[in-house]
C-alpha cells in the first residue's frame, strides 16, 4: 500500500474556495469519491475564514480520511500573502484540526533550518512540493525519499510544453519512491491521467475550480478516465488534434469501454507537432488513436500501411498501432457521413455541395460520389477545391456563385462555428439554396449554420449523427467487439444537452 492508501484514495481531491462555507461544501463533495483531500487554505480570503473552516473541518476527520493542508505562499505559486511564520502557524492549526499531511513548497523549505519541520508542530507527514509553471526542469533519473529524512514525499509539478516533457516526468515516477509526479498544462493532461499507473503516489483533481494549469475535474478523473484503475495491462487509445479540448471522443469511447468491461482508456492528446506524439507512442503504450484537425492528411506519410479507400481519400481519422509498432490507417468519417445523410435523403442522383477541402471534406466527397451523388466543392482555397473536385469527378464552385446555385444538400466541412466559437456561421442565409443543411461540427449540437438554415425552413442534420457513426466504427476496429451504441449515444447526447 502507498503513502496515501490504494485505489481511489490515490486520487487527491483539491478543495479551493474563498469562504469557509464554500470549502466545507467541496469537502463533502470530495469525500463521496475519494478519501484523500488537499485543503488549499491559501485560497481562503482571510485568516478568520481559515480558522472558521478548520474548526468546522473537525467533524469530517476520521482514520479513513487523509487531509493534506496547503497554505502556499505567492512566492511558490499560491495565494497566501503572509510570511513564513504565519504560514507555519496556520499549518499548526490544521494539525490541531486533524490534518495528517501538509504540503510545504520549496520556496518556504529553503528558508528553514535543517530539520526544523520535524520539530515544529505542523501536520506530522510532510510533502515537499517543487513547482515550475513555465517549463519542465532538468530531472534526475530517479528520486528516493528516505523514510527518516526531513520530508516524507516529494512532489514535482512542472509544465509540459511538449509530450516528450511529460514522458520524462513519468519516467522519473516509474523509477522513484515516495514521489508525486504532476505534468501541468493541456499538453501534459494525458500523462497526468496516467501518472498513478506510472508510480506517482497521487494524482490531483479539483472539486470545482482548477488550481493549476491542465487539471481535470475530480468527477471526470474518477468516473470517466478511472485513472486509479489503470495498470500496465490497460490498453491506451486517444484522439490527437489541435485544438482537442472540445472533443467528446473520450466520453464516447470510455463509455464504451466501461459498458463492455474492456480494460482500456481513451485520452485527449493536444498535438501541435505530429512527431512529438508519434515518438511517445511506445512510452504511453498506445494501441490506436483518432486523428482530427489538423493532422488527418499529414499522418499519411507516417503510416506503414493504409486501407485503399483512405489512401484514395487522402485523409485518415483512425490509426491502429500494430504489435511491431507500425501504424495502419483507415477512415471512418466516410461511414459517418453516409449514415447521417441517408436518413434524410436519397443520395444517388442528388446534387451536394461540400464547403471546405480538408480531411473531413475529402472523406465526405468520396463517400457521396461513390454513393452516386453529384458533388460540388467550394472552399477558401480555390486550388484545393478544384483538386478535390477533380479527384471525385465533381465540380468546383466559387463562393460568389452560391446564391445563384441550388443543391439538394449543403455540408459544412470546416471548423467554423465549433465550440468555443459557436456564434459564427461559415455560410450566410442567402448562400443556402438547398433542401438540407448538414454541419459536420457536433459541438454545439445546433450550430449557428443550422439555426440559420432552420429559420429559412431548411431541414437540418447535426454533426452528432456523423460523429457517433464514425466513433462506433472506430471502437469496433480497435476492440474487435460490437460497440454498445445505445450507451455511447446516451452519454454523448446527455453531455451535449447539458453543456448547451
Amino acid at each position: 500500500m502507498g503513502l496515501f492508501g490504494k485505489g481511489v484514495s490515490r486520487v487527491c481531491a483539491v478543495v479551493a474556495a474563498s469562504t469557509a462555507r464554500g470549502m466545507l461544501r467541496q469537502v463533502r463533495v470530495a469525500l463521496r469519491r475519494t478519501r484523500t483531500v488537499e485543503l488549499r487554505l491559501d485560497w481562503l480570503e482571510t485568516d478568520a475564514e481559515r480558522l472558521r473552516f478548520l474548526n468546522r473541518l473537525r467533524k469530517h476527520v476520521s482514520p479513513s480520511v487523509t487531509f493534506v493542508a496547503t497554505c502556499r505562499r505567492k512566492e511558490g505559486g499560491g495565494k497566501f500573502t503572509g510570511d513564513i511564520a504565519r504560514q507555519l502557524h496556520l499549518l499548526n492549526q490544521a494539525r490541531e484540526a486533524g490534518c495528517r499531511w501538509c504540503d510545504i513548497e520549496m520556496e518556504t523549505f529553503r528558508e528553514l533550518p535543517d530539520g526544523f519541520l520535524r520539530t515544529y508542530p505542523v501536520p506530522p507527514r510532510i510533502l515537499l512540493s517543487i513547482h515550475d509553471f513555465e517549463r519542465m526542469p532538468n530531472l534526475p533519473k530517479r528520486i528516493v525519499v528516505s523514510p527518516h529524512g526531513q520530508v516524507d514525499a516529494v512532489k514535482i509539478a512542472a509544465r509540459a510544453k511538449t509530450i516528450a516533457d511529460s514522458v520524462r516526468l513519468l519516467k522519473v515516477a516509474w523509477g522513484s519512491r515516495n514521489l508525486v509526479a504532476v505534468p501541468m498544462g493541456d499538453v501534459g493532461l494525458p500523462a497526468r491521467l496516467l501518472a498513478l499507473r506510472e508510480g506517482s503516489e497521487l494524482a490531483y483533481a479539483p472539486v470545482e475550480e482548477a488550481t493549476a494549469p491542465g487539471q481535470i475535474a475530480l468527477e471526470e478523473m474518477v468516473e470517466l478516465y478511472r485513472s486509479h484503475l489503470l495498470t500496465r495491462l490497460t490498453r491506451v487509445y486517444g484522439v490527437i488534434g489541435d485544438p482537442v479540448g472540445h472533443s467528446l471522443s473520450p466520453l464516447l469511447h470510455n463509455t464504451g469501454f466501461a459498458t463492455r468491461g474492456v480494460n482500456a482508456v481513451y485520452l485527449p492528446f493536444l498535438v501541435e507537432q505530429l512527431g512529438d506524439f508519434l515518438r511517445a507512442i511506445p512510452d504511453f503504450g498506445i494501441k490506436g488513436f483518432s486523428v482530427t484537425i489538423p493532422h488527418k492528411q499529414a499522418i499519411l506519410k507516417h503510416l506503414k500501411e493504409c486501407e485503399p479507400l483512405a489512401a484514395k481519400i487522402g485523409a485518415v481519422n483512425t490509426v491502429v498501432v500494430r504489435r511491431d509498432g507500425s501504424l495502419y490507417g483507415c477512415n471512418t468519417d466516410y461511414v459517418g457521413v453516409l449514415r447521417a445523410l441517408q436518413r434524410k435523403m436519397r443520395i444517388e442522383g442528388s446534387r451536394v455541395l461540400i464547403f471546405g477541402a480538408g480531411g473531413s471534406a475529402r472523406a465526405a466527397a468520396f463517400a457521396l460520389a461513390r454513393a452516386g451523388a453529384k458533388v460540388s466543392i467550394c472552399a477558401r482555397r480555390e486550388h484545393a477545391a478544384k483538386q478535390l473536385a477533380r479527384a471525385v469527378g465533381g465540380e468546383a464552385v466559387s463562393r460568389g456563385a452560391l446564391p445563384k446555385e441550388s443543391f439538394d444538400a449543403v455540408l459544412n466541412a470546416t471548423p467554423i462555428g465549433m465550440h468555443p466559437h459557436e456564434g459564427i456561421s461559415p455560410l450566410s442565409a442567402h448562400e443556402l439554396q438547398c433542401r438540407i443543411v448538414m454541419d459536420l461540427i457536433y459541438r454545439p449540437e445546433r450550430t449557428k449554420l443550422l439555426e440559420i438554415a432552420a429559420q429559412k425552413g431548411i431541414a437540418t442534420v447535426s454533426g452528432v449523427n456523423m460523429f457517433l457513426a464514425q466513433g462506433f466504427a472506430q471502437w469496433e476496429i480497435w476492440t474487435g467487439k460490437r460497440a454498445p451504441e445505445a450507451a455511447m449515444r446516451r452519454a454523448v447526447l446527455s453531455a451535449l444537452r447539458w453543456r448547451s
